[in-house]
């Protein structure tokens, strides 16, 4: 093979084992909505 197509083939793996590298997890955070307090009990008719 030519070496322009090995640079290439060297290239394109060499790009692949980083991108594969860089796929770390990313945990994101959530802050739950407040809970509201139900309404007290005044009566039938208040």
């Amino acid at each position: 093979m030519s070496k322009a197509i090995k640079s290439v083939l060297a290239l394109g793996l060499a790009a692949l084992v980083v991108a594969c590298a860089q796929q770390e997890e990313e945990f994101v955070v959530v802050d739950p909505e407040p809970i509201s307090t139900e309404p007290t009990y005044t009566g039938k008719y208040k």
